[in-house]
């Protein structure tokens, strides 16, 4: 049986995503200018990161998940089982679960900045980024041959790092004022 995970695998696919980004950056920002053009491009980026960090088995999938060993829902015991670390880094799994998410709320906050409607735009996007987690925990409770679990106290944490990252990224849209229009020099 073919397994597939690991850390080669997240590293290798935020690698390749980062490059197709970056040419998307790239090919954006003689339109939308540099700020908007690397913020948005770095959002989607950070996106696909967290899919691989949470998504690909951390060391390659089990192949196979007994059903009586199967969660059947999400675990609603906020702030449990948590281990004291985490596969990657030291460190308690709650503060890297809320950073996880701070990038995506940064980059997309000052991305969002860039338009008229980012004061409507902004929470949207903190909510959707929310409720990526929770998709990414149902997918995690429904495709158990990713070895994870479902939690809600992930969606909690992701949620908060996602509104960090939004009030970091108003400040940093103040200081980079994405909302600048682009030269039309010739």
């Amino acid at each position: 049986m073919v397994t597939f995970g690991g850390p080669e695998v997240m590293v290798l696919g935020a690698l390749l995503s980062g490059l197709v980004l970056a040419g998307v950056a790239l090919l954006l920002a003689p339109r939308t200018g540099p700020v908007f053009a690397v913020a948005a491009a770095g959002f989607a980026w950070w996106v696909v990161v967290i899919a691989l960090v949470t998504l690909v088995p951390a060391t390659g999938a089990p192949g196979w998940v007994a059903a009586e060993t199967r969660a059947e829902v999400c675990s609603m015991d906020y702030g449990g089982p948590a281990p004291d670390g985490f596969w990657i880094f030291d460190g308690g799994q709650r503060l890297l679960n809320t950073a996880l998410f701070v990038p995506a709320g940064l980059l997309g906050t000052v991305a969002a900045c860039r338009w008229r409607a980012g004061w409507v735009l902004v929470p949207l996007l903190v909510l959707g980024l929310a409720a990526y987690s929770g998709a990414i925990e149902l997918a995690q409770l429904e495709l158990a041959r990713l070895d994870r679990a479902c939690d809600v106290t992930d969606v909690v944490d992701n949620a908060t790092g996602a509104v960090v990252g939004a009030g970091l990224g108003l400040l940093a849209a103040l200081l980079l004022r994405p909302w600048r229009a682009v030269s039309r020099e010739p």
